[in-house]
């Protein structure tokens, strides 16, 4: 089998990887998603021991419960988009804190599985149909759940036949919806959920979204004329977001009047046109056991990020931290968190320096160290991973006594790489998870992914190690050979991936291959990264891998050097690392330089051809941001501003009004099903191709959204890269 088919069966190799783990309070069980193998897109879910030999059990089978993925609803699809979730069967579940239940949904229906006893049997629940983000209540008897744009609640046990199925809260417009995340929040600000649990059960707080003012899109597929388009809310730069309100609903466990009156909702009132964006909803137990809700929300300029608390009973809501940047405050993974003795965990900026974690005023662990989030946080320890100053390709996990501030790192059996885990399985809730730790480990010293399950895991000792397995495919390539370095005068994160058959006998063309842009970052110490790059070095490339400003891992100034300009600084990089890169190795040929990239790095590819023609010959541009004023309002206006307060920097950074001197070989790839990066990029710029007479070529994906996820589809896209990139780099004259 090719490494392209293998490649796009096996979802890029992550099927059969475990994740989405969950630990029980006392740390000896571990549930978690993965395939059957490693080409079995339908996930299954799992239960890891983490004592004696370490025994997994199947815990539920899409397969055995009579679900597929072929009737998902639409909020679902478009939930698993934004997730960029390629996978189907059990994709997401959540579990009660005391480990006895988890509940997930197949095909719109629902279904519960104990955790606990001998009777393990999957069980399915009369929900109202189809059902959307289940999640379990803290005590382990109810589930909320989201269909038709309700909120809804059922009782996992219960005398009545319905389960006492309810509507909590229900739309109450034509275009709102209760408990799903708009599409700015699910694809910028990394929240996909809206609502939330209270600590006690208590109550849920839950989002009311309307989108009445936003901008209707729409999404055809011209290879089915008989499909209606799919209408799509979607809020262009300077455009009008979604008015997004947040209430508590309380609920009482006794209130048997399921079919009648509904809980009155408390709403959450701050000033939402100062701060529009809520970006991170959740919970917090006050000293006396109290529920307290904790919310952020961000500016419309995004330099103003302020945490609230409120008093569910009364909505009454009080600042308790701002933080304020020239430039933009960036929304953290992780944040705000609290430790089981209440302190605030929590992601700033040292005054004129570089991110810290914060336990309350204080900060925590090493400061050279850049912060990439909180993963956890488990009782008073905290688990934040980042990168050491000057190592930014080095991805790894620290585990702080916030009691004391101490900090180590974690380590692993084959040193440096890429770390990721999970302290526990809760809501960064501060429950301690009997001191176990799930962490996963990449490198490039091994092919694949390591998932280990490590008990004891405190800063000064941690034994007791099991593995849980991959079942994931091994790449029918030869290992990554790859040389690294840092490029030029800025000291550019790069990489050299060379073919295995090459001993520097002749000259090869270079295929320039970035994202290089912001919350991505390529160069990293894994080979995982370097599989696809080098599949094209096979063919014949000597492939470079550039990440320049604007790309995480380095520093803010370094994120904060595309504001107001995303296209020369992206651009110029690349230009320094290709030139540095050939006088490093004198076997690159320069007359013969092709670049490729998707998204943000079809956009870079695109612009690379059309402001450097001297130096890039040839380009495959994936889907392409072409015009930035066609982009969604929180990402874009993140790093230009308005387009009404920025024209300038919109002019600066689009590539229509270039498109008449196009001279190298243009090749735009896009799904026609793209929500994210509308199809309107490419075929704006096509036509502005026609119109000033520039041969390109254009390459529509019928059905394909922003990711191809066909397996066929995704092989044959790299097979006529490679033949449109051969075609087309046979050097000068």
């Amino acid at each position: 089998m090719s490494f392209p088919r293998q490649q796009a069966r096996t979802r890029r190799f992550t099927i059969g990887v475990p994740r989405a783990f969950e630990i029980s309070p006392d740390g000896r069980r571990v549930t978690f998603l993965r395939g059957r193998d490693g080409a079995d897109a339908s996930t299954c879910l799992w239960i890891h021991e983490t004592e004696g030999a370490g025994a997994t059990t199947l815990l539920a089978d899409p397969t055995t419960l009579g679900a597929d993925d072929e009737d998902l609803p639409p909020e679902e699809r478009a939930r698993r988009e934004r997730l960029r979730e390629s996978g189907g069967g059990i994709v997401a579940y959540s579990v009660d804190d005391a480990f006895t239940r988890a509940v997930f949904t197949l095909s719109g229906r629902l279904f519960y599985v104990d955790l606990v006893g001998d009777d393990r049997t999957p069980r399915e629940l009369p929900a109202t149909t189809p059902v959307v983000d289940p999640r379990i209540s803290p005590a382990g008897d109810r589930i909320a759940y989201v269909s038709g744009g309700a909120v809804r609640v059922i009782d996992i046990s219960g005398a009545r036949p319905d389960h006492g199925d309810r509507v909590v809260a229900e739309p109450d417009g034509p275009e709102v919806t209760f408990g799903l995340a708009e599409l700015v929040a699910a694809e910028e600000m990394g929240r996909y959920r809206g609502f939330w649990w209270a600590p006690d059960g208590s109550s849920l707080a839950v989002t009311r979204v309307d989108e009445s003012e936003v901008d209707t899109w729409y999404v055809s597929d011209p290879g089915r004329p008989e499909q209606e388009p799919t209408a799509l809310r979607y809020p262009p730069a300077g455009g009008t977001n979604a008015d997004v309100r947040l209430a508590v609903f309380p609920l009482d466990p006794s209130d048997d009047r399921h079919a009648g009156e509904r809980p009155s909702p408390v709403w959450m009132e701050w000033d939402r046109r100062e701060l529009p964006y809520l970006a991170t909803v959740g919970w917090t137990t006050g000293p006396e056991g109290t529920p307290t809700l904790v919310f952020t929300a961000q500016s419309r300029d995004q330099r103003t990020l302020t945490l609230f608390s409120a008093d569910p009973a009364t909505g009454l809501v009080a600042p308790v931290r701002t933080e304020t940047d020239e430039v933009w405050v960036e929304i953290m993974p992780g944040v705000p968190a609290y430790t089981g003795s209440g302190a605030l965990v929590w992601i700033g900026r040292e005054p004129g320096g570089e991110r810290r974690v914060y336990v309350g005023e204080n900060p925590v662990g090493p400061d050279d160290v850049y912060v990439r989030g909180v993963v956890d946080v488990d009782g008073d320890r905290i688990l934040y991973s980042g990168s050491p100053m000057g190592s930014p390709g080095q991805v790894s996990l620290w585990l702080v006594e916030s009691d004391t501030g101490l900090a180590a790192p974690v380590e692993v059996p084959e040193g440096r790489g890429v770390e990721g885990g999970s302290a526990h399985g809760g809501l960064r809730s501060g429950r301690l998870r009997g001191d176990t730790l799930v962490l996963q480990h990449r490198s490039m010293d091994f092919t694949g992914v390591r998932t280990m399950v490590v008990r004891g895991a405190g800063t000064e000792t941690r034994r007791t190690l099991t593995e849980i397995e991959s079942f994931a495919e091994v790449p029918d390539l030869p290992e990554p050979r790859v040389e690294f370095w840092r490029a030029a005068e800025r000291r550019i994160p790069s990489a050299l991936v060379l073919p295995s058959w090459f001993h520097g006998d002749g000259r090869l063309p270079v295929l320039m291959a970035p994202y290089g842009g912001p919350h991505a970052q390529r160069v990293l110490d894994s080979r995982a990264a370097y599989l696809n790059a080098q599949w094209y070095a096979e063919q014949g490339f000597a492939v470079i891998i550039a990440d320049g400003r604007g790309t995480p891992g380095i520093g803010m100034e370094w994120e904060q050097s595309v504001h107001l300009d995303l296209a020369e600084p992206v651009l110029e990089d690349q230009v320094a690392a290709l030139r540095d890169a050939a006088e490093r190795f004198d076997f690159l040929d320069l007359s013969r330089v092709g670049i490729h990239g998707w998204s943000f790095g079809g956009y870079l590819a695109a612009l690379a051809v059309l402001r450097r023609p001297d130096l890039f010959h040839a380009a495959v541009a994936g889907a392409p941001v072409i015009d930035w004023a066609l982009y969604d309002t929180h990402y874009t206006e993140r790093y230009l501003g308005t387009p009404q307060g920025e024209p300038d920097a919109y002019a600066r950074s689009s590539l229509l009004k270039e498109a008449a001197g196009l001279e190298r070989p243009l090749m735009m790839v896009h799904g026609l099903a793209d929500d994210n990066v509308a199809f309107a990029h490419t075929q704006r710029m096509s036509s502005a191709l026609m119109a000033a007479g520039r041969p390109h070529t254009v390459l529509p994906l019928s059905g394909v959204t922003h990711s191809p996820s066909d397996p066929t589809v995704a092989e044959n896209l790299m097979l006529l890269q490679v033949e449109f990139l051969k075609k087309n780099l046979r050097g000068e004259g």
